[in-house]
């Protein structure tokens, strides 16, 4: 009895490792097949879950709190910098609940949807991505043209043109977000398909990432170059007040302190969260792709999400600003911002010229970091 037991575990065990690896070799040469893309094991699929059910609702909430105070203070609307905090806060919401209810009903309901849904969904979760890139672009040209042009900034950078630059963003991200549906797939051109996407083609796959590549790379140099003329600024205004007190020396050290610690943390940030996924993608443009590697990708792809999470802290809620208006609100203060209705803080008007970089940092909005 044990034996015949014996005998028939074993012999279920090896149809099941047998089945297992005749799956797995199907899938090695067969990419439009959704199955052989949800390859999490229930433990996964608990932790994803998890971490959905937990971070996904201080995302939503977090960039509606952005979204609301703004469009509901007069005040910070009109302004073009916290105009491209709307469109950054607006494709981060966006990208939570797409990628959220994408990435759920694949991964973990393995819910399998036609074809031409499926690239709608995933159109969706490319557009908002790309979205949120390109308007952290936006803020970075926005706080770049303050520090190099502080004089000119509401010459440069009027709402009018901000309106334009973020209609132009989000209509070149839908665009190239929706090819894949409208025919730039490996199915209708019988081409070689993506391994960590089902349906994408790989050509389709290599632009996108030179795209978002280049995009990251303009706002790393945007920041690098506000974060060097501060230290310049900051160096020169040292050795200019030597023979003055302490404190005027101290004051500009903390300055270029904070404004290091603060653009420090944003590509920091921007790095951690972005280039995991591209590197696999790139990755996959010249390897092929194996099923652990794909889970590595699944996990990584929850980076970029997080990404949208932090977003509102880093860039909208650190700011003087918003804080203010958020704290009148919760004590129900009746009287009136005297901080918003005279504020240059984000219009880069200046009332000495000369106190030109570290002054625009803190006015124009680029540190976001003000006590």
């Amino acid at each position: 009895m044990n034996e015949s037991s014996s005998v028939l575990f074993n012999s279920t065990a090896a149809t099941t490792i047998s089945h297992d690896a005749t799956t797995e070799k199907a899938c090695d040469n067969n990419f439009m097949d959704m199955e052989c893309f949800m390859i999490l094991t229930e433990s996964q699929k608990k932790a994803i879950a998890a971490l959905c059910l937990t971070v996904g609702p201080f995302t939503v909430l977090g960039n509606i709190l952005v979204l609301c105070i703004i469009l509901f203070t007069p005040q910070l609307r009109c302004r073009p910098s916290y105009l491209f905090i709307t469109s950054l806060a607006s494709a981060d919401l966006c990208a939570s609940i797409n990628f959220m209810y994408s990435f759920v009903s694949f991964h973990v309901f393995r819910l399998q949807d036609e074809n031409y849904i499926f690239l709608f969904k995933l159109g969706g979760v490319i557009a908002s991505f790309s979205a949120s890139v390109g308007s952290l672009l936006l803020t970075a040209i926005d706080r770049y043209t303050c520090i190099h042009k502080p004089s000119e900034y509401r010459t440069i950078l009027t709402r009018r043109k901000a309106v334009i630059c973020i209609l132009f963003t989000w209509s070149v991200a839908v665009f190239i977000a929706f090819l894949p549906l409208m025919g730039w797939n490996c199915i209708e051109l019988h081409s070689n398909c993506c391994e960590l996407f089902p349906l994408v083609d790989k050509s389709y796959l290599a632009c996108w990432i030179m795209l978002i590549t280049f995009l990251l790379i303009l706002i790393i140099y945007a920041y690098i170059h506000i974060l060097w003329k501060a230290h310049v600024h900051s160096v020169y205004m040292e050795k200019q007040k030597e023979g003055r007190k302490g404190q005027v020396k101290m004051g500009h050290t903390r300055m270029d302190i904070k404004l290091a610690k603060t653009l420090g943390l944003i590509l920091v940030i921007l790095i951690a969260c972005w280039s995991p996924v591209l590197t696999l993608m790139m990755y996959d443009l010249f390897a092929k792709v194996d099923k652990d590697t794909r889970k590595v990708f699944a996990f990584f792809c929850m980076l970029c999400w997080l990404n949208s999470t932090v977003n509102p802290i880093v860039y909208a809620l650190r700011s003087r600003e918003l804080r203010i208006v958020i704290l009148n609100i919760l004590s129900r203060h009746k009287r009136q911002l005297p901080s918003l209705e005279g504020s240059t803080e984000s219009d880069g008007h200046f009332k000495n010229n000369t106190i030109m970089t570290v002054s625009s940092a803190e006015q124009c909005n680029i540190v976001n970091s003000r006590e």
